[in-house]
């Protein structure tokens, strides 16, 4: 039998929520949203992959009388654009959704910044809720209000800040990861402890194969401490002014290697491993971090993979920083660890310094596995 589910609270200054972390949490959704609705004949759909429906639809719709409207996206980054949230939209308006109709994130990260962004313009803005099916979503992009959809010239170039009424992460939906989905999901709580929460980082460190054997009370304590971290964050900093771009670390070349490989050959928590490395090795030669920090934050990171390869020369990682959209008024912001449990905003990082890092992560990743 379930054990009663962890609750974290979100308290931003536009909203308020909570997130539901446990075991067979889709069992009781239909309650769970009819509470939060004061609305009792509002219109459910369900945006999702053929993937996950297939695996995990019936288990959804199971606790509904009657079945949410079901909108489906091809699973991949490279769907994640404007003409996908308009065809969405379309669906949603011959549907007749109206300003009451509530929106079921049913997915990863894609699904979810999508989801987001249709509830945020759709009519000027309707309800969602969060039901992330990956580690990823779980621990970091379902919560915080950020949603959008990327351009050509870069990622999440389009967007807005539109809260869920809640998010619900079922732990029991891990067990369908394959273990790459898993292990680079667990990259985002990696972040989480290197910048913000050292227990998290230490038990990602020693519990490490119960971790990775998908073991439930393992996750739920990982899933938790990295929300609750993420939660603080939000509170503190909404908007992403000051505090809350640390949980960017690792993110500017992150963004840079997915962007220089058209998100074709590493999912993004692989990228932002490898973008946390060089964040490392640019500290480590700053003199913010120790070389024993160093090699112990770079070990449980490298633990979590493998790391697979990717092909990109270190001059077009470092042009593809010059997008990303926390540079500003031509200033490139990037986060650097300054210990295990902290992290610093930094902009002052050159381009000899961030080359540098570059040119140590691609010639990594050259002897990386596939």
């Amino acid at each position: 039998m379930p054990s009663p589910p962890q609750i974290v609270t979100v308290t931003a200054a536009s909203a308020t929520y909570d997130i539901h972390i446990g075991t067979g949490l889709l069992a009781n959704l239909a309650g769970h949203i009819a509470a939060l609705s004061n609305k009792p004949n509002a219109r459910l759909f369900v945006v999702t992959s053929p993937e996950i429906w297939t695996l995990h639809g019936a288990a959804l719709t199971a606790s509904f009388a009657t079945p949410p409207t079901v909108l489906e996206i091809p699973a991949g980054e490279q769907h994640k654009r404007l003409a996908t949230i308009e065809r969405l939209a379309e669906e949603m308006a011959q549907a007749r959704a109206d300003r009451d109709s509530i929106l079921i994130a049913f997915g990863g990260g894609v699904i979810g910044d999508m989801t987001g962004f249709l509830a945020a313009i759709y009519m000027r803005g309707i309800r969602y809720v969060g039901v992330p099916t990956t580690l990823l979503a779980q621990v970091d992009s379902s919560l915080g209000g950020k949603t959008g959809t990327n351009l050509a010239a870069g990622k999440n170039l389009i967007g807005s800040f539109h809260h869920p009424l809640a998010v619900f992460a079922d732990i029991d939906l891990l067990a369908t990861l394959p273990p790459n989905e898993l292990r680079a999901g667990l990259q985002e709580s990696i972040k989480a402890g290197i910048i913000r929460d050292r227990a998290l980082f230490d038990f990602l460190d020693t519990h490490s194969d119960a971790v990775l054997a998908g073991n439930k009370a393992a996750l739920t304590e990982v899933v938790t401490a990295s929300v609750r971290m993420k939660a603080n964050v939000v509170a503190a900093d909404e908007r992403e002014s000051g505090v809350r771009m640390l949980l960017n670390l690792g993110h500017t070349l992150g963004h840079a290697i997915e962007s220089a490989t058209n998100y074709t050959q590493l999912l993004h928590g692989e990228a932002v491993a490898w973008g946390m490395i060089a964040a490392i090795e640019i500290a480590l030669n700053r003199g913010t971090i120790t070389r024993e920090e160093a090699d112990r934050m770079t070990h449980v990171i490298c633990r979590y993979g493998p790391l697979r390869s990717f092909k990109a020369d270190a001059a077009t990682l470092v042009a593809n920083t010059a997008k990303d959209k926390k540079a500003r008024s031509g200033t490139r912001s990037f986060i650097l660890p300054v210990g295990i449990g902290d992290a610093t905003i930094v902009r002052d990082v050159t381009d000899d310094e961030l080359m540098a890092a570059a040119q140590e992560i691609v010639t990594a990743a050259s002897g990386a596995g596939e």
